[in-house]
């Protein structure tokens, strides 16, 4: 059983044409667009009516109702099996049978942060996620203007788990890939979203100040594809590679401690 101490509400009985003028106000912040380079959907994005706290922010939880949307192709879901906050305030995102359909998860920030530096401190071996799953940490505005930190294998098993990019990510020069190795559930992730640079970091443990044993990859990016100050908005999700089943036939989770924007 979950407990939820931080409380998600939901906006109900409200009918189409009366969130109109909240649609049109509101049109980035709501629009649930997909994580991650060449596996992109061009299926509009479902309006969700979920929305969670995490982190002293406010997230929008994605579902795609029943039809399939990029990345994947994969169906979401923003049922409380897929998403929740715990006692501790941690964020969960899992990727569940429910069925015979995989259902996958994403939650995105509510307002646009811009120039930033994004941390993420994780609680769970995202280097252990099946091979056929994906972690994203990423802002997302559309598919050229994308800053992502990614764990996955791209369902090849010696593939390295993990990678910092920007979008086109099949863009020379617009990736970095690295194995996390971690020693324990905690790691911290993070880009520093600047107009001419975005520095990148994966660190053992949590924080922001490692020793130099706990360095897992540092990347700084300076090319011609750094995102512009866009409203874009800041999402983290779980899903599946080109829609496929995950290889162990077992649910995926992802947790986050908390998030920083500094």
């Amino acid at each position: 059983m979950i407990n939820h101490p931080v409380k998600t509400h939901f906006l109900t009985n409200i009918k189409r044409p009366v969130l109109i003028p909240l649609f049109l106000l509101m049109m980035q912040s709501f629009f649930l667009s997909s994580c991650s380079s060449a596996y992109e959907d061009t299926t509009d994005p479902i309006i969700s009516t979920r929305i969670i706290n995490f982190s002293g922010y406010e997230w929008i939880v994605r579902t795609s109702d029943e039809g399939v949307q990029g990345p994947g192709p994969n169906y979401f879901s923003d049922s409380e099996e897929n998403v929740w906050v715990d006692n501790q305030g941690r964020l969960h995102l899992k990727i569940v049978n429910k069925g015979g359909k995989w259902y996958c998860s994403g939650v995105t920030l509510r307002r646009s942060q811009g120039y930033k530096k994004y941390v993420f401190y994780v609680a769970s071996r995202v280097d252990q996620l099946d091979q056929n799953v994906v972690g994203g940490l990423f802002t997302y505005k559309n598919d050229s203007e994308e800053i992502d930190i990614e764990f996955s294998k791209w369902s090849k098993p010696e593939n390295q788990d993990s990678q910092f990019a920007i979008q086109p990510a099949d863009k020379a020069g617009n990736k970095s890939r690295y194995d996390l190795k971690l020693k324990n559930d905690l790691s911290t992730h993070f880009f520093s979203w600047q107009p001419k640079s975005i520095e990148f970091g994966s660190y053992q443990g949590h924080t922001l100040q490692p020793i130099a044993d706990d360095v897992i990859n540092t990347w700084t990016y300076t090319g011609n594809d750094i995102p512009p100050e866009n409203e874009e908005n800041l999402k983290i999700n779980l899903w599946l590679f080109r829609g496929n089943a995950p290889s162990n036939n077992q649910v995926a989770e992802m947790i986050i401690d908390h998030v920083e924007i500094l």
